[in-house]
Formats: C-alpha cells, sequence, structure tokens
C-alpha cells in the first residue's frame, strides 16, 4: 500500500560529484508530478540542523542538468554525527512537514540517512561520489564525469611528455579507492598503475620497469597513482634521481570534481533521483537506490554499508597485458 506522503526533503551531502543537479532536478519534478511538495535542504546536513531548507518548484530546478557541483550546496558536518545533532535533524523535518528524505551522497552520507530512519524519517539515498566505492551498486552519480575529466587532463599531459622525453607521474582522486585511477590507466595506456588495493608501490619495481622501457627506445612512460596511495612527488624525484630521466608530477585534484556532466552520469542521476522519490511514495525507508547489472534497485542501507567491493582482477591484467 502507497503511503500517504505530502512532502518531501532533498540534500545533498559530502563531497559533491557532477550530475547532483541532475538527481535534485529529478527529485523535484518526480514529486510535483506525483503531487508531492519539495523542500531543497542546503548545506546538506549543517543545513538540516540550522533550518537552510525552503520550497523547491519546477522553475527551482530549470537550467540545472547540465551544470556540476550541486545548487543545494553541500558540506560535511561533524555535529549531524553526535546523536544530539540527529535528534535535531529528525526534529527539524517534523518542523517542516517532511515525511521523507533523499539524500543524496556518499557512504558517509548514508550513515547519517540510517539514523534518521531510527529517529522516525522515512530515507532514501541516492549514490553520490566520484569515487565509485559504494559496494551496493555498480555506478555512483558523478564516477563518470571525473573519468572523463581526468584522461582528457592526461591526455595534454602525455603530449608534453612525449614532447620532452619524460616520465610523468600522475596522481587521480578517489580516497581510499583506486577505481578512478584503474579506469585512466586503462584508457590512457599508462604504463603502471597503482592503487590502494594492490598495497604500496614497490618502486625497484618501478624502475626497472621505466629502464627497461628506455632501453626498447621508448621515450616517455605515464604512471597514474591513486589519491589513496599518495607520494606522487617524492615518487617523480626518485624516478628522476635513480634513472636520469627527467620525471614530473601533476596532482590533478578537485579538477576532477567539476564541470558538465557526461551523458551517463545525467540519465543515472535523473533515473535514481526519480526512484527515490518513488520508494518514497511506497512507504519505503532506510534504502539506497542502486544500479546494478542493468537495472535499478534498492538495499538496506544496513545492509548496503556492509558490503564489501573489490577491485575489477581482469581489469587490472588486461591494463598489464597493454603496457607492454
Amino acid at each position: 500500500m502507497e503511503s500517504k506522503v505530502k512532502t518531501i526533503g532533498v540534500l545533498t551531502s559530502g563531497g559533491d560529484a557532477p550530475g547532483m543537479n541532475a538527481a535534485i532536478r529529478a527529485v523535484v519534478r518526480t514529486g510535483i508530478a506525483r503531487g508531492i511538495k519539495v523542500m531543497g535542504i542546503r548545506k546538506g546536513y549543517n543545513g538540516l540542523i540550522s533550518g537552510e531548507i525552503q520550497e523547491l518548484d519546477a522553475r527551482s530546478v530549470s537550467d540545472i542538468i547540465h551544470r556540476g557541483g550541486t545548487i543545494l550546496n553541500t558540506a560535511r558536518c561533524m555535529e549531524f554525527m553526535t546523536e544530539e545533532g540527529q535528534k535535531r535533524g529528525a526534529q527539524m523535518c517534523k518542523i517542516y512537514g517532511i515525511d521523507g528524505l533523499v539524500v543524496i551522497g556518499g557512504d558517509g552520507s548514508f550513515k547519517g540517512a540510517e539514523k534518521l530512519a531510527g529517529l522516525g524519517i522515512n530515507t532514501i539515498g541516492v549514490p553520490g561520489t566520484i569515487d565509485l566505492d559504494i559496494a551496493c551498486t555498480d555506478y555512483t552519480v558523478g564516477f563518470d564525469t571525473a573519468v572523463n575529466t581526468a584522461m582528457e587532463a592526461i591526455n595534454k599531459i602525455r603530449d608534453t611528455s612525449a614532447s620532452h622525453e619524460r616520465c610523468s607521474v600522475v596522481e587521480v582522486m578517489g580516497r581510499n579507492a583506486g577505481y578512478i585511477a584503474l579506469w585512466c590507466g586503462l584508457t590512457n595506456g599508462a604504463e603502471e598503475i597503482f592503487i590502494p588495493e594492490k598495497g604500496p608501490i614497490d618502486e625497484n619495481k618501478l624502475i626497472r620497469h621505466i629502464l627497461r622501457n628506455h632501453q626498447r627506445g621508448k621515450n616517455h612512460n605515464l604512471i597514474v597513482v591513486a589519491e589513496g596511495i599518495g607520494g606522487t612527488q617524492a615518487l617523480a624525484k626518485k624516478i628522476e634521481e635513480v634513472t636520469g630521466i627527467e620525471a614530473r608530477a601533476t596532482i590533478l585534484g578537485h579538477l576532477q570534481r567539476g564541470g558538465s556532466p557526461t551523458a551517463i552520469d545525467r540519465l543515472h542521476a535523473s533515473m535514481m533521483g526519480a526512484m527515490a522519490v518513488e520508494l518514497l511514495i511506497k512507504g519505503k525507508s532506510n534504502r539506497v537506490v542502486a544500479y546494478k547489472h542493468g537495472t535499478y534497485e534498492d538495499y538496506d542501507i544496513n545492509e548496503a554499508l556492509k558490503m564489501e567491493k573489490s577491485i575489477d582482477e581482469w581489469m587490472i591484467e588486461v591494463s598489464k597485458m597493454l603496457a607492454i
């Protein structure tokens, strides 16, 4: 039986990701189409606690599907990690008559949603993170754009690296997950890819590889390093000192968070945002929307947070074969 949801709230939390605006737009317009009032909550859980809440209509989300970032702004909220902060958030939902809440963010944001669900607020999570580190879903909003942004930047770095016969060491984002690095390394033809899931860098092995390449006449090398590995500047310095080959380190950083979302990010974000509203209408709570094996599904937040995501070993093997 469908519940009598009259008002839902939507917020974005944690790091911003391209496609969040598309998800917000889908939540608002799906809600309106279903006869539901939609309240936008600014600055994530910070804004929920402080009551930075206002009604959104169809015009409020016009011309945002192509924009990066989030029109609702986002923040990390230490206060919401406390029981008192969580109770204040639930109280604010009740003050504004919010029957259900859509939380767009990563695993930290979902932990907050789980707490609100325990306090009687119906919550649905939409996976919005460039890191692709949520185990219950094959896709997270923003990942595709982040990978494409990094890929284009690395293309340019490789051009100048070839011209100067350098070794380029490029660090990409991803926190403690290596998915962006693996995808960028494979699609940019990197000679080596270093990700947290495969342990620390064997510097001696890397240097031997670079020297072998040089002896075979290869005049430049590309090394992609995940953020969770780090040490990019020091690694480039050591490569140059030991091999005599000029090496440069580039940390792409927050460049990868911005930019207009790709078609894939816009599509999945729109579908997931709409599904989140439909789940609330059906009376569901404490769920995460996921894209798994080509279909949109939903999982219990508790179960989703306990799942572990493994790296694709076949992708790693292919990347090594293609780097010969």
